[in-house]
């Protein structure tokens, strides 16, 4: 042990050490060299394959508006589920019959109007022509149903409506 403490104190490993760090020093200059000349090249490269442009900040510039589009993609996802889910409660299915409510008229005049939201919710309409009036009366439908009592063409309007697989767009 003594022995390595002598030699540590030295000249001689102090001019060892000296020559093994002018050797890491010039291997360090040369990577650093090497490292410059494989960039350059890497720069030719690459405005070769871009033709004469930069193709790296052309796949930046690519990358920047694919991010942008997916989020045009992720908010026009959200409008389409908010008006899917709005789109429940509108008017989608319509039943009408046509008859006759009187025997003195001359043709189906009368009518009974259904309008429906996919849950089978609305009115029904039923309009009632004679020569002397017209008259239209509403009634409130829930799943299909009315609390009021429907006349058979009500009944046949909406379940025209609830059979009808079209959707209609008002």
């Amino acid at each position: 042990m003594e022995n390595i403490l002598a030699f540590l104190k030295t000249d001689t490993f102090l001019i060892i050490h000296i020559i093994a760090l002018c050797i890491l020093f010039i291997g360090m200059v040369i990577l650093v060299w090497k490292l410059c000349s494989i960039n350059k090249k890497y720069k030719k490269f690459l405005e070769k394959l871009g033709n004469g442009q930069n193709i790296e900040e052309d796949l930046e510039t690519y990358m920047y508006r694919i991010e942008r589009v997916e989020k045009q993609n992720m908010d026009i996802r959200n409008l389409i589920e908010t008006i899917e889910n709005t789109m429940e409660n509108c008017i989608q299915k319509i039943g009408i019959v046509r008859y006759n409510a009187f025997k003195d008229t001359g043709s189906d005049l009368s009518f009974a109007l259904a309008l429906l939201d996919e849950k089978n919710n609305g009115v029904v309409l039923n309009g009632i022509y004679s020569r002397e009036m017209s008259n239209i009366y509403a009634k409130p439908v829930e799943n299909g149903k009315s609390k009021y009592t429907l006349s058979e063409e009500e009944e046949q309007a909406i379940q025209l409506a609830i059979e009808n697989t079209s959707i209609y767009r008002i």
